[in-house]
C-alpha cells in the first residue's frame, strides 16, 4: 500500500521547493471525503487516489497535477462541487480535476456515445493543458492494476478501452512506461488464454534467457571500453503484448520468436550513440532493413534512438536500442518530460511544436460534431506515425502508414488539399489512393478549379484530412441543397397556383411554425429531402384557400417505378410524408437492421447497415436519420438480392438448387454460371424475396446440398 510519506519523498527528489503544505492539504481533503467509500477489492477507496499521486510523482510532475491525482475523483464520487475544489486548492487544480471528470450526469443513448462525448470533454482539456490527461493516464494505469477485482464484461470492456485509446495515447505523447504497462495489463484481460500460455513460454526460456542477456552485457562491455565510450547497457525480454502482436502479425509459433531479447544502450552524448552503433555492427553482423536512424528523425512524440537489429554467431538476433541519457528520460516520460509548467498550467513556447497534433485536434473537432465520428477519427490520429516523407524542398514530413497524397496535401495547408488536381511520387505521376512510403519524395500537382471529392474519404488516412474534406463538402452540399430546394418549393407553389414571390416574403412566423429558424435552413432542408415542400405552403395559406393539386399522370407513375421511389414497407422516425427509396448497391431486404441516409434531391435512400458504401457515404452525421420497417401485413413488395455460391461443377447441382429456391417460394430473377478448373464453379443469383427470413432460409437450404461449399450474400 502507497503512503502519503512515499509522495512527499518522490515529491521533494526532484522538486525541493515544492509546496507540500497544499499536498498535504489534498492528503487530508481527499481522506475525508472519501473515508466511508471501499473499492471492489474491500480496500479503503483512499487508496487509489495515493496510487495514482504515487505515479504522477514518478512521472516528476509539478505539484499542482500531483494535487489533482489525490483530488480526481471527489467530484465524481462525492458531495464536492468544482466551485469547493476552486476555492480551496485554486483554479489550475480545479481546472485538473474537472478535465477528468467523467460527464457522469449526462444521458447518453449508448454506451459508445458515453465514450465518445468523454474522451471529447477530456481531448478539449487536454488541448488547453497536457496534464489534464497525464493525470487520467495515471488513473487508468491504477485501475489496470486493479482489474481483477470487477466483474468479467466490465473487465472486457474497460480493458478494450485501454488498448484502442489510453495505451496508443500514452504512445503518442511518448510515456513509454505508461504505455508498455497499458499494452499488457489490456493483453491479460483481453485474451487471458493467450496471455498466459504466452507467458509460461517465456518463462521457460527464462534461464536461457538471462545466461544470453549476461553473455551479451559482457560483450557489449567490451567492445565499448576498448574505443572510450563511456556507457550503461541494459539487457530485457521484450514486454509481452509487443511479442503477442509479432506472433499474431508474422503467423508464427512462440517458439520460432527469436528476437524477443532487446539491449539498450545509454551514452554521454549524440557522437557516442553513433560510435557504439559502428562497434555493435563491427561484433555482430546487423540485419538488413532494420536500422533505423530516430536521432537524426524523430519521432512526433519527440522519441529520438538509433535502433539496429543484429545477429549472432550461432544465428541468435536481437535488438539494440542507442541513445544519451537525456533522449532515455524523454523515451520512458515524454511529454511529461518536455513541457515546463509556468503560472496558470501554460507551457514553454518552445516547446509546442513538439506536439502540434493536439492543437489540430481542437481545430477539426470544431468541425465534427457527431461524437462518433470523433471517437473514430481520434482513434486513427492516435495510432503511431511512422511513414517519413519530403517535400521537393526536402522538408520532412509524417504520416500514418496507409497515408497517400491526399493526406499529403492536407498536411501541406488546407487550400492545397481543396485544390488538389494531382501527384508525383518520386518524380512520377502516380494515383492519389497510392499509399506512401519512407523516404518518399512527393510533389504536389493543383489547379484553382479542382474540388475535393466525396471519394477521396475512401483512402485519406489523417483525422485532418478527413476532417477538411467533410467539412468542405457539407458546405458545398448545402448550398447545392438550398438552390434545389428553392426549385422544388416554387415549383410546389406553380402547382397551388400561388406566386413565387410568396416564398421570399414567408414571415419567420411561418418558418418557426414548421421548426425553422431562417428560410434558407428550411430550403435546404427540402432539398437533402428531410421536409416536403409543400410545409411551407401550408404554414402560410390556410387549407381552405388551396386548391386541390392533380394527381400524378401515366409518366409521374411509370417514373416513380423505375427510380423504386414510393412505398416500399419503410418509415422515417419523425417523418411521414418523407420521400423514400431502397438503395441499388446493396438492395435492403424487410427485416434487417437498416439505416436512412439524406440524399439531395432524392429524399431518404434506405441502406442495409452492412453496406459496403456506407461508410463512405456518411460522412455527414447530419444526414444520418432513423428508419424502420413498417408494421403492416397483406401485400408485401418483393426485394432483390444477390447470392454467390461457390460450388463443385457436378451434374445435376443447379437443378438442385432451382428446386431448393422453389421449396422456400422464392422467384428466381437471373442465374449466371461459370465453370474454372479443378471441376471448381461460381453460381450468381438474383433472387426476389419477401424478406430477410425468406432469404437466410433459402441460404440454409441451398448449403445443405452436396456439393456446395459456400453461399453469400453480395453487397455491393
Amino acid at each position: 500500500m502507497r503512503r502519503f510519506e512515499d509522495i512527499v519523498e518522490r515529491v521533494e527528489s526532484y522538486s525541493p521547493q515544492a509546496d507540500l503544505s497544499l499536498l498535504r492539504k489534498a492528503y487530508v481533503f481527499s481522506a475525508r471525503e472519501h473515508r466511508n467509500q471501499v473499492r471492489r477489492s474491500g480496500e479503503p477507496y483512499l487508496i487509489h487516489p495515493l496510487e495514482v499521486a504515487y505515479i504522477l510523482a514518478e512521472l516528476h510532475l509539478d505539484v499542482s497535477s500531483v494535487v489533482a491525482g489525490l483530488l480526481h475523483d471527489v467530484v465524481e464520487d462525492t458531495l464536492t462541487t468544482p466551485e469547493m475544489v476552486a476555492s480551496y486548492f485554486g483554479a489550475d487544480v480545479a481546472h485538473l480535476v474537472d478535465g477528468v471528470t467523467k460527464i457522469s450526469k449526462l444521458q447518453f443513448q449508448t454506451r459508445e456515445q458515453a465514450q465518445a462525448e468523454n474522451l471529447r470533454k477530456m481531448i478539449l482539456a487536454m488541448v488547453d493543458d497536457i496534464r489534464v490527461i497525464l493525470v487520467k493516464l495515471a488513473d487508468r494505469l491504477h485501475n489496470m492494476r486493479t482489474l481483477e477485482h470487477l466483474d468479467a464484461d466490465k473487465r472486457e470492456r474497460i480493458a478494450r478501452e485501454t488498448a484502442e485509446i489510453y495505451a496508443p495515447l500514452a504512445n503518442r505523447l511518448g510515456i513509454g512506461r505508461v504505455k508498455t504497462e497499458l499494452e499488457d495489463l489490456a493483453f491479460r484481460y483481453l485474451e487471458p488464454e493467450a496471455h498466459e500460455s504466452l507467458q509460461r513460454a517465456l518463462e521457460a526460456r527464462r534461464n536461457a534467457s538471462e545466461a544470453f542477456i549476461g553473455e551479451i552485457r559482457g560483450k557489449l562491455s567490451e567492445a565499448l571500453e576498448e574505443q572510450g565510450i563511456r556507457a550503461q547497457i541494459y539487457g530485457r525480454v521484450k514486454n509481452i503484448a509487443s511479442i503477442h502482436k509479432k506472433i499474431r502479425r508474422q503467423r508464427i509459433e512462440v517458439d520460432q520468436v527469436y528476437d524477443y531479447v532487446a539491449f539498450r544502450i545509454l551514452t554521454d552524448s549524440v557522437r557516442d550513440c553513433y560510435g557504439a552503433l559502428g562497434i555493435v555492427h563491427s561484433v555482430w553482423s546487423p540485419v538488413p532493413g532494420r536500422i533505423k536512424d530516430f536521432i537524426a528523425m524523430p519521432k512526433p512524440n519527440m522519441y529520438q534512438s538509433l535502433h539496429t537489429s543484429v545477429m549472432t554467431e550461432v544465428g541468435q538476433p536481437f535488438e539494440v536500442q542507442i541513445r544519451t541519457h537525456e533522449m532515455h528520460r524523454v523515451a520512458e516520460d515524454g511529454i511529461a518530460a518536455h513541457w515546463q509548467y509556468k503560472e496558470g498550467g501554460s507551457v514553454a513556447a518552445r516547446d509546442g511544436e513538439n506536439v502540434t497534433w493536439l492543437r489540430q485536434i481542437l481545430e477539426w473537432q470544431k468541425e465534427t460534431k457527431d461524437s462518433r465520428e470523433f471517437l473514430e477519427l481520434v482513434k486513427v490520429d492516435l495510432y503511431p506515425e511512422e511513414v517519413y516523407t519530403f517535400t521537393p524542398k526536402g522538408k520532412v514530413l509524417s504520416f500514418p502508414r496507409g497515408a497517400t497524397p491526399v493526406d499529403f496535401a492536407y498536411g501541406i495547408h488546407t487550400e492545397v488539399g481543396h485544390r488538389l488536381s494531382g501527384a508525383k511520387v518520386n518524380g512520377r505521376i502516380v494515383p492519389l489512393r497510392t499509399e506512401l512510403q519512407n523516404g518518399d519524395i512527393v510533389e504536389i500537382l493543383t489547379q484553382p478549379a479542382a474540388k475535393p471529392s466525396r471519394d477521396w474519404l475512401a483512402f485519406a488516412r489523417t483525422s485532418r484530412a478527413r476532417g477538411k474534406i467533410r467539412a468542405w463538402l457539407n458546405a458545398n452540399e448545402r448550398a447545392r441543397a438550398i438552390d434545389l430546394g428553392r426549385e422544388l418549393v416554387e415549383k410546389e407553389f406553380r402547382k397551388y397556383r400561388r406566386p413565387a414571390k410568396d416564398l421570399d416574403s414567408a414571415s419567420g412566423e411561418a418558418l418557426r411554425r414548421i421548426g425553422f429558424s431562417s428560410l434558407d435552413d428550411y430550403l435546404a432542408a427540402v432539398g437533402y429531402g428531410k421536409v416536403t415542400p409543400h410545409q411551407l405552403l401550408a404554414s402560410l395559406v390556410p387549407p381552405s384557400e388551396l386548391q386541390a393539386p392533380k394527381p400524378d399522370g401515366p409518366v409521374a407513375r411509370v417514373v416513380k417505378r423505375a427510380l423504386g421511389i414510393g412505398d416500399r414497407g419503410v418509415k422515417v422516425r419523425g417523418l411521414d410524408d418523407a420521400l423514400v427509396t431502397l438503395s441499388k448497391c446493396c438492395n435492403p431486404v424487410r427485416g434487417e437492421e437498416v439505416v436512412g441516409y439524406i440524399s439531395r434531391g432524392r429524399g431518404v435512400t434506405v441502406h442495409s447497415v452492412h453496406c459496403p458504401n456506407l461508410q463512405s457515404l456518411m460522412y455527414d452525421p447530419e444526414r444520418r436519420i432513423d428508419v424502420e420497417w413498417d408494421g403492416a401485413e397483406g401485400d408485401r413488395a418483393l426485394y432483390d438480392v444477390k447470392l454467390s455460391l461457390d460450388v463443385q461443377d457436378r451434374q445435376g447441382l443447379l437443378a438442385k438448387i432451382v428446386s431448393a429456391i422453389a421449396d422456400e417460394k422464392a422467384n428466381i430473377r437471373n442465374v449466371d454460371a461459370k465453370t474454372f478448373e479443378a471441376k471448381d464453379a461460381r453460381i450468381d443469383l438474383t433472387l426476389a424475396v419477401a424478406d430477410r427470413q425468406q432469404m437466410e432460409r433459402v441460404m440454409a437450404r441451398i448449403r445443405k446440398i452436396e456439393g456446395v461449399r459456400d453461399v453469400e450474400r453480395v453487397l455491393r
